[in-house]
């Protein structure tokens, strides 16, 4: 096998709850301000025709592109988290656990910053810089990822 044919072996794309160990996850493209249905969905942890019949419920208000398809916007799937949530444990784990999901709630004051990760049925929180929080642009809605070491506990984003 060559160089060449293993750079052209297909990479899946893959989400927080698919079960995919995090050192497989292959960076998704620039995050935008909405989800596709069934990105949401997916981050959800629920079936496409549960976010449907919640919107006939009035508990999700998706928008619609031009074309009529349902999108999520990033602050509705934030919300969803953080209520389906529960009051579960915050994670903790070995240096190799990393814990894709999304960003629920950012905190800031004038030299820290608490980032919560709803990460399938992990609630991760991180204590770190205004500074770092700032220059990555962390905002609830965002996907990124929660790498645990020991006590601490830091934030990447995909890409």
């Amino acid at each position: 096998m060559t160089v060449e044919s293993v750079r052209q072996v297909p990479r899946r794309r893959c989400n927080a709850f698919s079960g995919v160990d995090a050192r497989e996850l292959v960076p998704s493209p620039p995050m935008s301000d909405d989800y596709r249905i069934g990105e949401a969905a997916a981050a959800l942890g629920v079936r496409v025709e549960t976010l449907r019949r919640w919107e006939r419920k009035g508990l999700l208000r998706p928008t619609r592109t031009p074309g009529g398809q349902r999108v999520v916007p990033a602050a509705e799937v934030a919300r969803l988290l953080s209520e389906r949530r529960g009051s579960q444990p915050i994670a903790s784990a070995s240096q190799r656990n990393r814990f894709p999901g999304v960003i629920t709630q950012v905190r800031k004051d004038k030299l820290a910053a608490t980032v919560e990760i709803q990460a399938g049925p992990h609630r991760v929180l991180a204590f770190i810089t205004r500074e770092a929080a700032d220059q990555m642009g962390l905002s609830p809605g965002m996907q990124a990822i929660a790498a645990v070491k020991a006590t601490n506990v830091t934030i990447e984003l995909p890409g």
